[in-house]
């Protein structure tokens, strides 16, 4: 039998399981109901059930399969950087800003993250989301998102 190393799968095998584990524990506090007559706490918790699982197929998988896990290059600081920084910007500037301009914004940034991803190339990727975003969320769902917010003047 081949022996559990901390590794990637390991750690996310265990972030899953405490995560289902979490969300499992918080569903319980709503009434469960049965297949037929779903109370507001089942899907969480079928949910959390299928995380769970999931957390201990991945945490597993090392012992059955062997680990094909190349060696560890480090932490990706820009990437992880430029997420965050990303997410954040959106938060801010969604309401002054409006949709399109942070949106597109936001998934320039992220498209950015990766070192594959060139300038063009995470333009089209900006310009694609922002595209179908809009046309989702805005013209097909009708949903009342300013496009444009108050801080620029169109």
């Amino acid at each position: 039998m081949k022996s559990l190393k901390m590794s990637k799968d390991l750690l996310a095998g265990l972030i899953f399981i405490g995560f289902g584990l979490a969300f499992g524990y918080a569903s319980l506090d709503y009434q469960i109901g049965t297949a037929f007559r779903m109370g507001p706490g089942y899907f969480p918790l079928v949910l959390s059930c299928i995380i769970i699982l999931l957390g201990i197929v991945i945490l597993l998988q090392p012992l059955v399969g062997g680990s094909d896990e190349p060696p560890s290059e480090g932490v990706p600081w820009r990437g992880l950087i430029l997420i965050i920084a990303a997410l954040v910007f959106f938060g801010f500037t969604v309401r002054g800003l409006g949709l399109m301009p942070s949106l597109f914004i936001t998934s320039f940034m992220s498209a950015s993250a990766s070192r594959q991803t060139g300038f063009i190339g995470a333009l089209l990727i900006a310009a694609f989301l922002t595209a179908v975003s809009l046309l989702v969320f805005v013209w097909g769902l009708g949903l009342p998102l300013r496009i444009f917010g108050p801080w620029l003047a169109f």
